[in-house]
């Protein structure tokens, strides 16, 4: 599946570490999802359920929580609320650069994460958790040995699945203060309910919890025989699998139709994917293309280069162009076929260019036109390509005005 990296904003002004798995084809709809406690976005569980979704159609957003993974920031500063709070900055960077998630995932305590911040989140429709604790102080029980020390000293350090992390005061108070069951309450969304009867670290009471607090439509799905981290492979891929067939009642996942702008040009929107050096990711529309570099100047070649796109966009323009005449004309044209290729020349070698210094960029364009037609037509063909919108852009004056985003 197509992999995406990139980085947004979250409410501590860090740089947060996030990860885009997207369909091979059209995209049905958007997922968000939430790792667990102290865990990150490529935990085998988040990464395996994500990609598996993306295979249905459902591309799926999953980041670094403050200071765990490639993200910025001191975990010690995050709390319960802070996830939650960049939880709703990941939907809404979704929503500015692609579509709000229609499906919110949480894991572990990610799930809690993701019932608190499901009500900030408009566009949700759909909402499962795993292995979830109903009670987000659940996470203290791990170090519960180190609460009194760390209320008394302010902070202290704990161990968690085996290494050390910093906790605070704060983060105590937070997970002390919060009242999860209320808000599942007044959830108003379908929710799906996955946890493992003999899960040792977060209890299945907890699924009863949260289960009997939400109302309907709720459903309940036993992931038996599963750990707390769903570390077995078929266990992630049942997953995803029973969240994708789940979600269909609740979300539309057709892919969605381009809308109809009129005549209004839509945006070109190019971004760093953070995979290799140079790769891109280019989307305008409902289309998506990977854009990079040839190995010979440190590009992995995934995709087409920023000239080969300038030519593709000379050529699709003079092939549409002749067969917009051709067909006005009832020409006997077969099919066209035009050939490009991007040159630096000497200015002192091209005869007719104005330029008599340096270097200059030269586009070689081969025509190449089937059909049976006199050489008039072809002649006239031939004149009609100099008159593709793209190629007078290239030849005329142009002015192209740079901002910093806001």
């Amino acid at each position: 599946m197509p992999h995406e990296r990139f980085q947004f904003t979250g409410v501590g002004g860090h740089q947060l570490a996030a990860a885009l798995d997207t369909p091979d084809g059209p995209i049905k709809a958007y997922a968000l999802f939430a790792h667990c406690f102290t865990c990150g976005k490529d935990v085998l569980a988040a990464k395996r359920i994500a990609v598996a979704l993306a295979a249905k159609g459902i591309a799926t957003l999953r980041f670094d929580f403050t200071g765990l993974g490639s993200s910025e920031g001191d975990f010690a500063n995050s709390t319960f609320s802070s996830n939650v709070a960049d939880l709703v900055r990941a939907a809404d960077h979704l929503r500015e650069t692609r579509k709000a998630p229609a499906i919110l995932i949480g894991h572990s305590l990610g799930g809690a994460a993701i019932l608190a911040a499901a009500g900030q989140i408009p566009e949700a429709k759909a909402v499962a958790t795993i292995a979830a604790p109903s009670d987000p102080v659940h996470v203290t029980h791990f170090f519960k040995d180190r609460i009194e020390d760390i209320r008394a000293q302010g902070e202290g350090e704990v161990s968690l699945a085996g290494r050390p992390f910093r906790i605070k005061r704060e983060f105590l108070d937070d997970v002390a203060e919060q009242n999860l069951m209320a808000q599942v309450k007044q959830l108003h969304r379908a929710l799906l309910v996955m946890h493992s009867p003999t899960d040792d670290t977060v209890g299945i009471d907890n699924a009863t919890n949260i289960f009997i607090s939400a109302k309907h439509p709720k459903s309940f799905v036993s992931l038996a025989g599963a750990d707390h981290l769903l570390s077995g492979k078929q266990d992630a891929a049942y997953v995803a699998d029973v969240i994708g067939a789940w979600a269909e009642r609740y979300v539309d996942l057709a892919p969605q139709p381009a809308a109809d702008t009129g005549n209004a040009p839509r945006n070109v929107v190019v971004q760093e994917t953070r995979n290799g050096k140079f790769q891109q990711i280019v989307t305008t529309g409902p289309h998506r293309l990977i854009a990079d570099e040839p190995v010979a100047v440190g590009g992995d070649d995934t995709g087409p280069g920023p000239y080969d796109f300038l030519l593709t966009g000379l050529g699709a323009c003079t092939s549409m162009t002749m067969r917009m005449y051709a067909d006005r004309k009832s020409l006997p044209v077969d099919r066209i076929t035009v050939t490009l290729q991007h040159n630096k020349i000497y200015a002192k070698d091209c005869e007719e260019c104005e330029t008599r210094e340096g270097m200059l960029d030269q586009i070689d364009r081969v025509i190449r036109i089937e059909g049976e037609l006199d050489a008039d037509q072809r002649k006239r063909l031939m004149e009609i390509a100099d008159k593709c919108p793209v190629h007078k852009t290239l030849t005329s004056e142009v002015r192209i005005v740079t901002k910093a985003a806001e």
